[in-house]
């Protein structure tokens, strides 16, 4: 695809983005943006969500930080000026409502004339799709960096091309090998897992583990998730800790993210090990998590 051609992308709102020319400069919601650096496309900033500060939470970043990607600070927040002086070509938001970006405010987007998608990120894809989603706009922008005015340059880039692509290829296997460890590990153990994001030493929410796409897929992959129960909130249910306490975890999934807090008053033989329910939609990204959990399940 050379840099002249058209560029069209329907995104999971059902939203339908073009520009005359494949966009050069992707600026990103920090959890997009680490995705698309694993998939090939380096963006030229990022932005964090209402949870974020004005440093990266280096739980979300990714590669983002060593890879030299501007942080932008939380995108409520954005100026349009800041944007404006990137010259966006797009922006790449998640969406959890399939309605509305999560971390910016769409009129931003309206106000600059830059076309906004935003990818699911919710429990109506399972993680596969989600993966391919990331894994098909990260195409449409070219995932290699490598844009050609002419046929000629076009022809000469291709070896740059490919030699981009062949990390992502081995990404992909290298996820489909983390899962069946994981599938694994799994059927030999009997502890029952359960996901929760810390709130001070008084509170804690317990995920409700059919919400969580990757949670959902650790069910499938065989992990003995356990789930909080009745009550109030779609994704969490917020009690105490005695309520994570009395469901009787053999391993937690903690929220490593900064505006968490660390576990508070669970018995000191349960497994602890780290989870972010932001993690880069990318293979490379789950692969390391896959990986992370069949260790500490294997103890």
């Amino acid at each position: 695809m050379s840099g002249t051609e058209g560029w069209a992308f329907t995104d999971d709102r059902g939203a339908e983005l073009g520009a005359a020319r494949v966009p050069l400069r992707v600026v990103a919601y920090v959890r997009a943006g680490a995705a698309l650096l694993d998939l090939g496309v380096t963006p030229v900033a990022v932005y964090g969500s209402g949870h974020d500060g004005q440093a990266f939470d280096p739980a979300k970043a990714g590669g983002l930080g060593a890879a030299g990607v501007p942080y932008l600070g939380p995108g409520r927040a954005l100026d349009d000026g800041v944007l404006s002086e990137l010259r966006p070509d797009v922006i790449v938001d998640v969406t959890y409502d399939g309605k509305s970006p999560y971390a910016l405010d769409e009129a931003v987007a309206e106000r600059l004339g830059v076309p906004l998608a935003a990818l699911s990120v919710g429990n109506e894809l399972t993680l596969p799709a989600i993966l391919d989603r990331f894994a098909t706009l990260a195409a449409s922008l070219g995932a290699a960096a490598v844009r050609a005015a002419s046929e000629d340059e076009q022809a000469a880039a291709e070896p740059v091309r490919a030699a981009a692509a062949e990390p992502v290829r081995a990404a992909a296997a290298e996820l489909a090998a983390a899962e069946a460890a994981l599938r694994d590990v799994a059927a030999r153990s009997g502890l029952g897992v359960l996901a929760l994001s810390g709130a001070g030493p008084d509170q804690v929410h317990l995920a409700r583990p059919q919400a969580w796409p990757e949670l959902a897929h650790l069910a499938e992959l065989g992990v003995r998730l356990l789930d909080p129960g009745p009550g109030p909130g779609a994704n969490w249910l917020t009690g105490d800790w005695t309520r994570a306490d009395e469901l009787r975890p053999g391993l937690v999934l903690f929220d490593e993210r900064e505006h968490a807090t660390p576990p508070y008053g669970l018995p000191s033989g349960v497994r602890l090990t780290p989870w972010n329910p932001e993690t880069p939609p990318s293979p490379a990204a789950y692969a390391r998590f896959f990986r992370v959990l069949a260790e500490a399940l294997a103890g």
